[in-house]
């Protein structure tokens, strides 16, 4: 038996020659598409690096030759001095205060007609020591005046209320004792710390305290906390 014949190869067709063709194109035009960006990218790199070397150029020209400074020449950084403590400020600021704070401040006609002896300034309304006894404002500082004599009892009372009102406080306690142990029995301090209040333009109006909180010895202090007292009374 005579093995099988093999089955002749199909011949090559137009079309297939047309194919190759075309791939052949389409590859050629990819390539040198690709050469074209190459070439393109080429150009740019090397017009940045010319323009580089001559803006390089143009700054040492214009500059000239640079020579670096020895050591020895160079200064030393120095510090900030600190601010002087303003201690004439704070002198003057003390003798302004003692002077505005008179003993002889004719207090009683300022002051309310009841048995507390209550003031307010004439901008603020009767409900505001109403507010006051009431405790509508929260206690917020105080001061213990008690026991002190009284040049230095004017002084800790003024420094008291410049520091509060620059904490903003609105509300405290000025604890200047009952007096019973004065000669005499006479309340000294309570009655002059009463003067000093009224004449301070930091302090808007005062009670004296409840019970709870001091009875006769101590008053509660409404302050300012605006720039102004027109403000302040506004707020109150």
């Amino acid at each position: 038996m005579s093995p099988p014949r093999s089955k002749p190869a199909s011949p090559t067709t137009l079309n297939d020659f047309a194919d190759l063709k075309k791939a052949l194109r389409s590859a050629a035009r990819e390539a040198a598409a690709r050469a074209e960006a190459e070439r393109v990218a080429r150009a740019e790199r090397e017009k940045a690096q010319a323009q580089r070397v001559q803006d390089q150029a143009l700054f040492q020209q214009s500059v000239g030759t640079v020579h670096r400074l020895p050591d020895k020449n160079r200064a030393e950084a120095r510090r900030t001095p600190p601010a002087p403590i303003p201690q004439h400020r704070q002198q003057d600021e003390q003798a302004v205060l003692q002077e505005s704070l008179s003993d002889e401040f004719d207090v009683e006609t300022l002051l309310e007609t009841d048995e507390s002896l209550a003031f307010r300034r004439p901008e603020l309304g009767p409900d505001v020591l109403r507010k006051l006894r009431r405790g509508v404002w929260a206690l917020q500082g105080q001061v213990d005046l008690h026991g002190l004599r009284s040049e230095e009892a004017r002084q800790e009372l003024g420094r008291f209320l410049r520091d509060a009102q620059v904490r903003g406080w609105r509300c405290v306690r000025v604890v200047h004792g009952k007096g019973l142990g004065s000669p005499g029995r006479i309340p000294v301090i309570k009655d002059k710390v009463k003067r000093w209040l009224v004449q301070s333009d930091r302090v808007l109006a005062f009670v004296q305290a409840r019970g709870d909180e001091g009875g006769a010895g101590a008053l509660i202090v409404l302050l300012q906390s605006g720039t102004t007292p027109l403000q302040a009374a506004q707020e109150a």
